[in-house]
């Protein structure tokens, strides 16, 4: 994508007949936020002088503390294909940090928390480089708008047209993306009905969780455009695989990718391995973040290719991360639990920190599965070290507690109101009465 600066934008509203600019940030659950300002209002936006109230947004501030700032990174311009006005003027996006009202970063932006850990990779000489993968669905709407799980759609793994209907659907989103400066490399139909996937060229990692937050506003205002509701719900529906946000991770020291030696046997270096060793080593304490909802969970059961295992291996797809078979510069570690409903920030900003730890202290991963992790009896798991990853939110949250590297990735005021968060999520799905209970037990008791 362009590296545009201040200059660039304004000199681009104007030779674009921009008329209004939506400013995006993103909450600490990962919910894409937006201010709408006509485009004289701009410069304020870039300068980081843009007022809000960050009371109305979750886990920011309190109400006698409202006033936030917002400022605009210019390199994050792009127009929205879908919104031109019928006088010919456009609408463009500008991703926003979030500020404190004396103008110092705040803590509880999950764009700054990631700029930190960012940082704390390039005093060690890194540059962090990730590709995540975000499956999603598409469903009917019903007849009073609202999101249905129903679909026509009974395509499988890379099936086409007519089987797969949402190709059409899918093709348009490819078209916006690649208009707003995606560099689009594939999409396809995915393992169960109605599900998709579009995968588009790694980035630095800033950019690559921006990327993530304009992927599922494109993905969602497309779908709607043709009828289909859009949902990065991680498991829908019983009984067919879930959605995951696979994260393609690698460091590179200037134009040299560090995971590659090609004298190591695998050519895997040893910053690679530390880097592995770090992430299966803080993977229970990461799951929260990488998997928040109480839905996750039932994505991260074993017989729907989601990893459950605490493992890793190249090539065999049942552990946590995989090493894929491309070396030299696209020599990168695979992690698949992540799903679509993380925040893009947050994920990173933990993985990136897990990584990070490994190579501070040199640490040895075990060694690489070959074996089918799902075949494996416990007693056989048991002999190789495989622990699973938390199976419910309740116990990923006292994972999170009890790492104290991925809650410095976090910072105290993520970590507290993300928490609160969750807990009262957890404890909420707790004491409800499902359908499942009245269907196995109100007429037999």
């Amino acid at each position: 994508m362009p590296a545009y600066t201040a200059k660039d934008v304004l000199r681009l509203c104007d030779e674009l007949k921009v008329r209004f600019l939506r400013l995006q940030f993103s909450d600490i659950l990962g919910i894409t936020k937006n201010v709408a300002i006509p485009v004289d209002q701009v410069e304020k936006a870039l300068e980081g002088q843009l007022l809000f109230d960050g009371s109305s947004i979750h886990g920011y501030v309190r109400i006698e503390e409202s006033d936030m700032l917002l400022k605009a990174d210019p390199r994050t311009f792009a127009l929205f294909p879908w919104q031109v006005n019928d006088k010919g003027g456009a609408t463009a996006r500008l991703i926003c940090d979030v500020l404190n009202a004396d103008g110092s970063p705040f803590a509880g932006c999950p764009r700054t928390a990631l700029r930190r850990v960012v940082a704390e990779a390039a005093e060690l000489g890194y540059a962090m480089y990730a590709g995540p993968e975000a499956e999603f669905f598409l469903f009917h709407l019903g007849e009073d708008g609202r999101p249905t799980t129903k679909t026509h759609d009974q395509g499988g793994y890379f099936d086409l047209a007519p089987v797969d209907l949402g190709e059409v659907a899918r093709q348009d989103m490819v078209l916006a993306l690649e208009e707003m400066g995606f560099e689009v490399e594939a999409s396809h139909h995915e393992v169960a009905p109605a599900q998709h996937e579009i995968d588009f060229r790694y980035e630095e990692a800033l950019t690559a969780a921006d990327n993530i937050l304009t992927f599922k506003v494109v993905v969602r205002t497309i779908a709607k455009r043709h009828g289909l509701h859009a949902t990065f719900m991680p498991k829908p529906v019983h009984g067919i695989a879930g959605s995951g946000m696979h994260t393609h991770q690698s460091l590179f020291v200037g134009d040299r990718n560090a995971f590659y030696d090609p004298d190591a046997p695998n050519g895997l270096s040893r910053v690679c391995l530390n880097y592995i060793a770090g992430l299966l080593r803080h993977a229970r304490g990461f799951t929260a973040i990488t998997n928040p909802l109480v839905n996750s969970y039932k994505r991260l059961v074993p017989g729907y290719e989601a990893p459950v295992n605490v493992a890793w291996s190249e090539r065999n797809r049942s552990p946590l991360i995989r090493v894929p078979a491309r070396r030299g510069l696209s020599t990168r570690c695979e992690l698949r639990s992540p799903d679509p409903s993380a925040n893009p920030y947050l994920a990173l900003a933990v993985t990136l920190k897990a990584g990070l730890q490994g190579i501070k202290e040199n640490l040895d991963p075990p060694a690489p599965v070959t074996r089918n992790v799902y075949e494996m009896t416990d007693e056989e798991r048991r002999e190789l070290g495989i622990t699973s990853l938390p199976g419910t939110l309740e116990e990923a949250l006292v994972e999170l507690e009890k790492d104290e590297v991925m809650r410095s990735a976090l910072g105290e005021h993520i970590y507290e109101a993300f928490v609160n968060a969750k807990r009262i999520e957890a404890e909420v799905y707790r004491t409800q009465v499902h359908q499942w209970e009245l269907d196995q037990y109100l007429a037999v008791f």
